[in-house]
């Protein structure tokens, strides 16, 4: 490994956790599933993209040695279960998303470069960390995807993953690589959501 591998204050690491495993159990509320299909969501969605990068890099897998991210989880999947999910409704559970996008982004390209990963994989695994766990959640689901929608999410993640790497090697400490890399993918997915600004699709009129 060439550097140190950079972690959130274990609080708001499972708050992140937290956050994106909610968007796993409402989705599986909107579709009024029970509760087992409400806990596979939350878990899924909290732990598949740091799962898959940590597979792919070789390195133990984060969650399951650790006695709080399962949990954190399931607990998140009671709370969903025992709401109304108009209480979770809005722009709010949005905003968190993205934050917790932008962040899991930055930390996963990080950790890909300290296992010692060129800088294009270790984005990569950045953009794995932040999205992968929503996409299995959609597939599961049965609707599209994230990476099916124009909406600025996957973008966003790529961003603060660049900026990430790209603080790497020119060689901006971490304490100000990495902040301003969260900082700017958090903005981007912040501003898609305000403005509804989107990718545009494919129009090109084929022969």
């Amino acid at each position: 490994m060439s550097t140190a591998i950079p972690t959130l204050p274990p609080l708001f690491d499972l708050l992140g956790t937290a956050v994106f495993a909610l968007t796993g159990a409402l989705l599986a509320a909107r579709l009024r599933q029970t509760f087992v299909t409400m806990s596979f969501f939350a878990l899924i969605t909290g732990v598949g993209g740091g799962s898959i990068r940590d597979l792919l890099i070789g390195a133990p897998v984060f969650w399951v040695r650790d006695p709080w991210v399962a949990p954190v989880c399931l607990g998140v999947a009671l709370l969903a279960w025992f709401t109304p999910r108009k209480w979770w409704e809005g722009t709010l559970l949005e905003w968190a998303d993205a934050a917790g996008l932008a962040a899991y982004a930055v930390l996963g390209t990080a950790k890909a470069l300290a296992y010692g990963l060129p800088p294009i994989p270790a984005v990569l695994m950045g953009v794995i960390t932040g999205c992968v766990g929503g996409i299995i959640r959609d597939v599961l689901a049965g609707r599209p995807s994230i990476l099916m929608r124009p909406e600025l999410y996957v973008t966003a993640a790529a961003l603060s993953a660049s900026l990430c790497a790209l603080g790497q090697i020119i060689g901006l400490p971490q304490q100000l690589s990495l902040p301003i890399a969260a900082l700017a993918g958090f903005a981007l997915r912040g501003w898609a959501i305000h403005s509804g600004l989107a990718l545009p699709a494919y129009g090109r009129d084929k022969p």
